[in-house]
């Protein structure tokens, strides 16, 4: 009895531990396989019709009907990336939220949101530049936190695509989001710790490896 209870013990005090890193690795493997796959999506564009700069656009619009509602389907950015994107990705399935703003579900069970300039100061639906990788869906990612900003660095993931700017990760593809810091490691390790929306570049620059320092916990 004595030996059952203390691998009873030893058992719940590893479990936990056992199940996080097995959920860090699921979450380093769907962030990497992410990366991976937009970028060669890029590339194959590339291929196609150009290089990116020429076909990149930083704007956003979407239709509304007599009543002034969205009409889903019918905004520029899910136009483009339809086209240029989305064409070599296993898109499954596209919702949107109450401002016609597309989310693209992959054969995976991940999810990827536009966000337009909508990070850094809450504009969805002008621009193209921001954007919000779901390592499982996004509503429950989004209830499994509460807020937005909470589920950033946990189950929601930023990248920004600014191929024609030079600003930190500009002129690149699908990269982590590092607006306003220059690309300085210590200042992105910083603001991870408030802002979970630089954690994905925390993580990026780790290999795709969540450090054993990294702030939250994360999920999918």
């Amino acid at each position: 009895m004595i030996t059952l209870g203390i691998i009873g013990v030893v058992a719940a005090l590893t479990l936990p531990g056992l199940i996080q890193n097995h959920t860090k690795t699921t979450v380093e493997t769907k962030l990497k396989k992410f990366y991976s796959q937009i970028n060669q999506a890029i590339l194959l564009s590339e291929s196609e019709y150009g290089d990116r700069d020429y076909w990149y656009t930083d704007a956003n619009s979407v239709e509304t009907d007599k009543d002034g509602k969205p009409v889903n389907g019918s905004s520029t950015a899910e136009k483009w990336f339809n086209k240029y994107i989305g064409a070599h990705m296993k898109v499954i399935q596209t919702d949107y939220d109450n401002k016609g703003i597309p989310t693209f579900y992959f054969a995976d069970g991940t999810a990827l949101k536009m966000y337009g300039r909508g990070i850094g100061d809450n504009n969805t639906t002008k621009g193209m530049r921001d954007w919000m990788f779901y390592t499982t869906n996004p509503e429950k990612c989004l209830k499994l936190y509460g807020t937005d900003a909470k589920s950033r660095g946990r189950c929601a993931f930023a990248f920004i695509f600014s191929p024609t700017t030079t600003a930190a990760n500009g002129k690149k593809g699908f990269e982590s989001y590092q607006y306003n810091t220059g690309g300085n490691e210590n200042t992105i390790k910083s603001l991870c710790k408030t802002q979970g929306q630089y954690c994905t570049a925390v993580i990026q620059m780790n290999g795709w490896k969540i450090p054993d320092d990294y702030p939250y916990k994360v999920s999918y």
